[in-house]
Parts: C-alpha cells; sequence; structure tokens
C-alpha cells in the first residue's frame, strides 16, 4: 500500500460513544443563547477563566502564563519558557497544546496524524491521561472535520474556510470537546480562547462568541439543524451526521448493496476507535502465549491475532525481538488465505509484488519459513523496501527494491516462475479511515482512475509472475467497487491468460460470518472488526 503503515497506530485515550450521555445546554455555567456578534468584538469577555484548571480533566493544577503562548523564545517547542531562572508555564495546556500541533500539522503539512503525533508525545514526555487525552482530542477532531465544518460555519455565520487556518483549528478542536468529551463546556470554551490567544491573538473575541454559540446545542441537536432530511437526501444525511465526505457514503452504500441501515452501522463504526492488534508470527510466537505475555486476547478470526487492551506496542518486548508485529486482524486473514490455498505442484516460490511497509511479507515469511519455502517481497520505494527488511530481518525473505510491474523484465522476477503471488495493491485506503482519520478529507474521487490503472497492472503482472496452477490473492483496503470487483474482473479479462477465480470464502475460519456470496470476500469494520479488507484470488490456467 502507499503512504505510511496501516498496520502501526498509536493506541486513542478512551472517548464517548455515539452522540450520547453529553452535557446539555442548559445545565452549562451561564446558560448563553446569544447568536455571536458576526464582527467578532469582545462582548462575550473572557469570563470563568479561572475555573479551567478545576474542572478539566486532564490538565491538572496548572499555572497559566499571561503571555502569548506563539513566543517560544528561549522555551522548548510546546510554549515553554524561563524567566528569572524558574520556568514558567505556558498559557494552554500541553495536551491541548500538542493536539493543536499535530492538528495543524497535518492540514499546513499534509503530515499524518499517526506519524507526527507519537513523535510530539514522547518528546514532551507525555504519558498517561494527559497522552489519552491529547490523542482521542487529536483523532477524534481529525475524524468528525467535516461535521464540526458545518456547525463552525453556522455558528460563526461565515464559511469555515474564510477564517485564519490557525484559529479554525483550534475552533474545531474546542467544537470537538464541547460536543463529544466530558470536558465542562466552560472549560472547552476557555481553553481554546486561550488557544487561541496563543496562535491567532486578534481573534479571541470572535473565537469566544463562536464557541458560546457552540455550546447552546448538544451533537444531536446540531445535526438535527444542519443536516438534509434523511428521507429525501439519505447520503447527504449520513455525511453530515456521522462525518464522511457524500462520495465515500455514496461508495460505502453501493458496496453494501444500497442498505442505508448498514452503511450508517459502518460510518459509526468508522467514528470509533480502533483497536490495536498484534500478529504473533507462526513458528516464533505462540498467541495465546503473547496474549498472556502483553495482557491482551486472543483475536476472534485470525489465527495469529493478539488484541491489545491499549499502550504503546512499539515497546512490548515481542514487537521489538521480531515475534510479533502490529497488524489489523483484517491484514492477517488475507495473506494468511493465500498461504492456506490448495496447490498442486512445488510450493516453494513466494512473491510478495507490493511489499511495503512489510506487514503482509513478516507473517508470509514466517509462514514460508515453517514450510521450507522462500519469499521475494517487492517494493518500488527505496524508504519502504527499508521498511520491509527491517520487518523480514531474519526471515526467508529477500527483497527486491523494483516496481512490480517489471515482471519478466527484470531478471529477478521472471514470469511463470512463482507458486503463491501476494497483490496488495495501491488504494484509496477508505477501509481504514478509523485508523488514518485524516484521509477520508485527503482522498478525492479523482484519485480513483490512476490508482485503478495501477491495480490492473499490478494483477497483470502478479497473474504472468504465477506459474501454470499457481495462485495470486489481490488485496485491497478499499470497498469501493471500482477498486475491488471492476478491478479485478477487468484485469482477469485483458490480461491474455487462462485464469479462473478461487472461492476465498473457506480460506477464511470457518463460521466467520458476512462473508457474501462468493468467490471473492469483503471484510468490514462493523461486521468482523476488522480494516475493510477485499480479497480475490485467482488461479491461473
Amino acid at each position: 500500500m502507499t503512504g505510511p503503515s496501516r498496520e502501526d497506530r498509536p493506541v486513542e485515550g478512551e472517548r464517548q460513544r455515539g452522540h450520547g450521555d453529553r452535557q446539555r445546554a442548559g445545565d452549562r455555567p451561564g446558560g448563553e443563547r446569544q447568536r455571536p456578534d458576526r464582527r467578532g468584538d469582545e462582548r462575550f469577555g473572557d469570563r470563568e477563566r479561572s475555573d479551567r484548571q478545576r474542572s478539566d480533566r486532564s490538565s491538572g493544577d496548572r499555572q497559566r502564563s499571561d503571555r502569548p503562548g506563539g513566543d517560544r523564545r528561549g522555551g522548548d517547542r510546546f510554549g515553554g519558557d524561563r524567566r528569572g531562572g524558574r520556568p514558567v508555564r505556558p498559557a494552554v495546556d500541553l495536551p491541548r497544546q500538542i493536539a493543536y500541533e499535530a492538528i495543524a500539522a497535518v492540514h499546513r503539512d499534509d503530515a499524518y496524524a499517526n506519524l507526527v503525533l507519537p513523535a510530539m508525545l514522547r518528546e514532551a514526555g507525555l504519558t498517561g491521561r494527559d497522552a489519552a487525552f491529547a490523542t482521542e482530542l487529536t483523532y477524534g477532531t481529525l475524524r468528525h472535520t467535516g461535521t464540526l465544518d458545518a456547525i463552525v460555519t453556522d455558528a460563526a455565520g461565515r464559511d469555515v474556510q474564510r477564517i485564519d487556518p490557525p484559529v479554525r483549528d483550534a475552533l474545531r478542536l474546542g467544537a470537538y470537546q464541547i460536543l463529544h468529551m466530558r470536558v465542562p463546556a466552560h472549560a472547552a470554551v476557555s481553553s481554546t480562547v486561550d488557544l487561541v490567544r496563543s496562535v491567532g491573538p486578534g481573534a479571541t473575541g470572535f473565537a469566544n462568541a463562536v464557541l458560546r454559540e457552540i455550546t447552546s446545542r448538544d451533537a444531536d441537536a446540531w445535526v438535527a439543524k444542519l443536516a438534509p432530511a434523511q428521507e429525501t437526501d439519505p447520503v447527504g444525511h449520513l455525511a453530515l451526521a456521522y462525518s464522511h465526505p457524500q462520495w465515500i457514503v455514496r461508495s460505502f452504500a453501493e458496496a453494501l448493496g444500497g442498505d442505508m441501515g448498514e452503511t450508517t452501522r459502518l460510518l459509526i463504526e468508522d467514528n470509533e476507535r480502533p483497536p490495536v492488534h498484534l500478529c504473533a508470527r507462526p513458528g516464533l510466537a505462540d498467541p495465546v502465549a503473547l496474549a498472556d505475555e502483553v495482557g491482551g486476547a486472543p483475536g476472534a478470526f485470525s489465527p495469529y491475532a493478539v488484541y491489545l487492551p491499549g499502550g504503546a506496542p512499539g515497546d512490548l518486548a515481542a514487537v521489538a525481538d521480531g515475534r510479533a508485529h502490529v497488524q489489523d486482524e483484517g491484514s492477517q486473514l488475507v495473506a494468511d488465505a493465500l498461504a492456506a490455498a490448495p496447490l498442486d505442484g512445488p510450493d516453494g516460490r513466494w512473491l510478495d509484488l507490493c511489499a511495503g511497509p512489510g506487514g503482509k511479507s513478516g507473517l508470509l515469511g514466517a509462514l514460508a519459513a515453517t514450510r521450507g519455502a522462500r519469499l521475494t517481497a517487492v517494493e518500488v520505494a527505496e524508504h519502504r523496501a527499508r521498511l520491509v527488511e527491517q520487518a523480514t530481518r531474519g526471515l526467508p525473505v529477500t527483497v527486491l527494491n523494483t516496481d512490480g510491474r517489471s515482471v519478466g523484465s527484470d531478471p529477478k522476477l521472471p514470469e511463470g516462475h512463482f507458486d503463491r503471488v501476494l497483490v496488495d495493491a495501491p488504494c484509496t485506503g477508505l477501509g481504514a479511515l478509523r485508523r488514518r482519520p485524516e484521509a477520508r478529507w485527503r482522498r478525492q474521487p479523482s484519485d480513483l482512475p490512476p490508482l485503478t490503472r495501477l491495480q490492473r497492472e499490478l494483477l497483470t503482472a502478479a497473474l504472468r509472475a504465477a506459474r501454470p496452477g499457481g495462485l495470486v490473492a489481490y488485496v485491497t483496503c478499499s470497498p469501493h467497487v471500482v477498486e475491488t470487483h471492476v478491478t479485478v474482473t477487468e484485469a482477469a479479462r485483458r490480461c491474455g491468460l487462462g485464469v479462473d477465480f478461487v472461492d476465498a470464502r473457506p480460506l477464511l475460519p470457518a463460521g466467520m460470518p458476512g462473508l457474501g456470496d462468493g468467490p471473492t470476500v469483503q471484510l468490514w469494520p462493523h461486521r468482523h472488526g476488522t480494516d475493510a479488507m477485499f480479497l480475490a484470488v485467482l488461479r491461473r490456467n
């Protein structure tokens, strides 16, 4: 897959499920119901700030400096400073400051939250509840950006895109705390105004007014006000209610056969904190013993899966010494299905044609080691090829830094040579939106044509690489029918080779529900608790 690994995700903090169990506006101090002045003056003032640290569950009893947090001279990158030889606390508490900087990096630099946030937490030395608060605030705000933007637009009386980006990101963070977290409304308002004072000092009155308007309704009431009627515009309603672009909602509904009830359940699951799954490498770790070692539980479906209760998986000894790696259970299942498919003839030469960052190569390499086989792992990007080398160290895996479409022209990738071939094709990643929350807002329908062309070319190359009688597994982390059924049927039709589909359902654990009519399989977060992985298995004649 392209981009950073979807199989190495931070553990997010505790949060409320759905829209329920939120403070109502009538229970909040002050009960302000006035609309904000569109000019953004100071008429709401900065009241109730003194209550913030007493009521905020994450920030503790911190002193607040009166200097703007943006003055970083002589201090650390999170706004610390020293005066007269003693440290002065920043105006914004550290968990919120880190969440703001992570979100700003995502929007300003096209960064990935799963990469920048853990680094920021480590640099700041933030752990425990404070780290969980910062993580939940970051990921929750990114997931709900679409709905938050609609609410901010209405509360501000101007399109959210006309608001200065630093102030816009701060307002999103404040709105998420008000509507989705157990933060008292006045604490969310005052702490966000503090944040705006440090990143956009001229907008504090405007921010105060907008946030107080947001407190006038809970999340359900805002959705009722702003979303189109479900009866007349079900896609538009679901898009705003569950914060997904309309084109993604439409693609999910199509993949689910037009069932809008099931589409709703999928969208709800997409907005939940995803679990962290480990893969106990066969021959190197027993999943039951590993679960005991890490305080987790064996997975529901994959024979190698272990569910983690929380924490930082990269710190586990089993991950550090190569006995296990972080990998969604769905990714484990589709890789294992290729290894489990019945095969006549030799079975010693395996190929992973799009190997980066190496999760599936790690599992296939461990399986190959138990069966006397050897895996060739191909990755076109040099830095990702290095990740594959790290992920497969000590396993019978040869890593090639080349384009998988070079089958037949690269002497190391001869045609008709391999017994089992995996194509984990680059895709939109719509099946892992719960793990990469910013992806839903970055992807566009215009991304599909070049991706589907690449997918067909890679699958055609994989079919050429397989020997007669050999097997090819085509995998994407997307349920979009153009990336799944259309791509695989078109590639099979155009490749010029004899190809038969193998029913993939028996290759998955017995009793696994919701696998459809075959021969392909689509996994789902709301049905299986996995990423939405698609699997097609083909046999070359």
